[in-house]
């Protein structure tokens, strides 16, 4: 099973939310190593006539698999190229292909006027995945980059042993392409960027002690074990009769049928109600 299933027995000792005080059960400090982020900030632009040459290209290939039951489902994997894409050459889609991206050209300025401060200046460089076909309805897939200029501005902590870092992140999508030639694509591109200032620190936290793991859960197609895990006899009401009354007196009997058992209506309302 895992943290946060049903079959857990129990979850008190598991991650999730607190019930009570959270200071119950706290009872050691400890020394954890970490990415600590001193700053980021988010920008996200609409990137029009950008040239993407792609640097190698792989073949998709639609396979057609069934299961036990003749449940048929259409998966795709990419194989070496069996040949090369025959003209001409139609754009399909593309999105970036990791979160985690390069910056080239990085520079870091602080500013004598504003302490903390930095002008950083770089370059991300975006890895997108570009989805084509050629004239025989062929698909390929081919690798790209989307390179974008920044200059922003970011809190950097003081010099010290251990050294702050610059990390980005960022997202692509593609909303509309086409093909030049020479391996080249002319693309219109949404982009998500997220720039970080990190530095791997030891902090010292509070800490309920270690994680108790449970086993895991095997996945099994049973459709018992939904009912299994229904209380055995109907809980108890939550509901303030009273109170939802008193609420809603001016308008109570026009929002209860004779038919209706819900919390509110009762004989006052509806007359005898079958609860």
């Amino acid at each position: 099973m895992s943290f946060y299933s049903y079959k857990n027995a129990n979850p008190s000792c598991c991650p999730g939310l607190v019930n009570g005080n959270v200071l119950d059960g706290l009872n050691e400090k400890i020394c954890i190593q970490v990415q600590r982020v001193y700053d980021s900030c988010l920008q996200q632009e609409q990137l029009s006539d950008v040239d993407v040459v792609i640097t190698s290209y792989a073949q998709v290939v639609n396979n057609c698999c069934c299961n036990a039951n003749g449940c048929c489902s259409n998966e795709t994997e990419t194989v070496p190229p069996t040949s090369a894409p025959v003209p001409p050459i139609v754009f399909e889609s593309c999105r970036s292909s990791a979160m985690d991206v390069d910056i080239s050209n990085l520079s870091v300025e602080r500013l004598c006027d504003r302490p903390c401060f930095a002008r950083v200046r770089g370059t991300l460089e975006i890895p997108i995945d570009i989805l084509f076909t050629d004239s025989r309805c062929v698909e390929y897939i081919g690798k790209g980059v989307v390179r974008v200029a920044k200059d922003v501005l970011l809190a950097v902590p003081d010099e010290s042993i251990v050294p702050f870092q610059l990390e980005g992140m960022a997202s692509a999508v593609c909303v509309a392409g086409n093909y030049l030639g020479n391996n080249t694509f002319r693309l219109t591109v949404c982009v998500t960027i997220v720039l970080k200032v990190l530095a791997k620190v030891e902090i010292l936290v509070p800490s309920y002690g270690f994680c108790p793991i449970p086993p895991c859960e095997e996945f099994a197609d049973s459709v018992c074990d939904e009912f299994f895990s229904l209380p055995l006899f109907p809980p108890a009401s939550l509901c303030d009769e009273g109170s939802l009354i008193s609420q809603n007196a001016g308008n109570r009997c026009s929002n209860c049928g004779c038919g209706n058992t819900g919390c509110g209506c009762n004989s006052g309302c509806c007359g005898t109600v079958s609860r």
